[in-house]
């Protein structure tokens, strides 16, 4: 078995392009659960570029299926997931200049805030997972300040430009998705994948969930999000069946 996340932050970027009301995420989230999606995802960024907290106080409350709180380190917005109590918390870095998210968390680095941070969430009643790289330093790490899950950024193997690179990048995903296993924890995966590249990372038998955006708002566009879910959820699940 495994789990689709759908993004919704990109409706929202639509939306707050004219400060208006429309597209709403939170219709195109029940529209994702139409469609299949096991969970809904959203980044309550700092600078509230796409989702707001209004965004998130109604995916609480009208979300079916697993609500993922994407967020920084920053207090008001570790108050605000401590309140709120989404089923999930991903930790990830954030910088202001940044168009996404441009890797992983040093977990390394900043241990002792975020040990700090993952104790309040798991407090109240959150799972916590922490968005970084395929590095065995920063899974341990992941393992020793309480996170129980772990969402590998998938962005290089994503953007790889050629067949060399993009198999080196597959592999490190692969030993990590095992080495994570070993270590108790649950595998998750995202950043970049699409309807194209999406396959070989479904296939790794580890991986627990898959939470994707980009791809499936821009599909959306031309056909719909429940069809675009549809379409995202078949193929994820087709390359997790024996012999696929």
């Amino acid at each position: 078995m495994i789990r689709l996340g759908v993004n919704v932050d990109h409706v929202a970027t639509v939306r707050q392009a004219r400060r208006a009301r429309e597209p709403d995420p939170v219709w195109a989230a029940m529209e994702a659960q139409l469609g299949g999606a096991d969970g809904i995802t959203v980044h309550l960024r700092e600078d509230r570029r796409h989702i707001q907290e209004r965004d998130v106080r109604l995916l609480r409350e009208l979300v079916s299926v697993r609500l993922n709180l994407e967020m920084s380190l920053a207090e008001d917005i570790v108050k605000f997931a401590c309140e709120v109590r989404p089923d999930e918390a991903t930790i990830v870095p954030e910088r202001r200049q940044e168009l996404t998210t441009e890797g992983g968390l040093d977990v390394v680095r900043h241990e002792d805030r975020v040990q700090e941070v993952v104790e309040r969430l798991r407090q109240r009643g959150i799972l916590v997972s922490l968005f970084i790289e395929p590095d065995v330093r920063q899974i341990e790490c992941a393992r020793l300040v309480g996170a129980q899950a772990v969402e590998f950024h998938t962005g290089r193997y994503a953007h790889a430009t050629n067949p060399d690179e993009h198999q080196q990048e597959l592999e490190a995903l692969i030993q990590a998705a095992r080495y994570a296993h070993e270590a108790g924890l649950h595998v998750h995966m995202g950043h970049g994948l699409n309807y194209a590249n999406v396959c070989a990372i479904a296939a790794i038998s580890q991986v627990e969930e898959l939470n994707i955006g980009h791809s499936i708002v821009a599909r959306a566009i031309f056909v719909g999000m429940r069809q675009a879910v549809r379409e995202m959820k078949e193929i994820i699940c087709r390359a997790r069946r024996p012999g696929a």
